[in-house]
C-alpha cells in the first residue's frame, strides 16, 4: 500500500493531525489511542495496538520486555502521549522499541501540545543488531518467574 516509509509516516501524522483537531489537548491517552486507532482503521492502514516486544538479556528473552503503542505495517512504531512536554527518557523509550523489534523509524505523537506538529518527533534507529529476531533461539522466561 505505502511506497516507503516516508509515504507511511505522513498518512500516519496526518491521522494523528486529524484526530488532534477534533479531540484538541487534556484527554487522557486513551481517548487519542482510542480514536487514532479508530482513523488508522477506517485508513485502511494495518496496526497491531499495544503490540508486545520481547527483550533479550544476555541468553534468555523476557517475553513481555515491553509493550509499543502501535507496531503500524510491520515497518513503524508509535508511541502516544499526552503530556506537557515530551522528555528524553520518552525518546529513549520509543529507541529502545526500534532496537528490539529491528524496526528503522518510530514516531512519538505527543497529543496533548497545542499545535500537533511541535509534539511529533521522529526518531530513525540506525542500529543493526547482532542476530534477526527470527534467528534467534533462546529460551523464554515464563511470566509467572519473574
Amino acid at each position: 500500500m505505502f511506497k516507503d516509509i516516508n509515504q507511511l509516516t505522513e498518512k500516519v501524522i496526518g491521522l494523528a493531525i486529524k484526530v488532534h483537531r477534533n479531540l484538541v489537548p487534556g484527554f487522557l491517552e486513551s481517548v487519542y489511542q482510542a480514536a487514532f486507532a479508530y482513523e488508522l482503521q477506517q485508513a485502511g492502514i494495518k496496526y497491531e495496538k499495544e503490540k508486545i516486544l520481547p527483550v533479550k538479556c544476555a541468553d534468555i528473552i523476557i517475553e513481555k520486555g515491553f509493550r509499543c503503542d502501535y507496531l503500524i505495517e510491520d515497518q513503524l512504531v508509535i508511541e502516544g502521549k499526552a503530556v506537557n512536554e515530551l522528555t528524553s527518557i520518552d525518546q529513549a523509550q520509543l529507541l529502545n522499541y526500534l532496537k528490539i523489534s529491528s524496526i528503522q523509524v518510530g514516531l512519538l505523537i505527543n497529543f496533548n501540545s497545542t499545535v500537533l506538529k511541535d509534539g511529533v518527533k521522529r526518531i530513525v534507529n540506525n542500529y543493526l543488531g547482532e542476530t534477526p529476531r527470527s534467528q534467534r533461539t533462546p529460551r523464554l522466561i515464563r511470566k509467572d518467574h519473574l
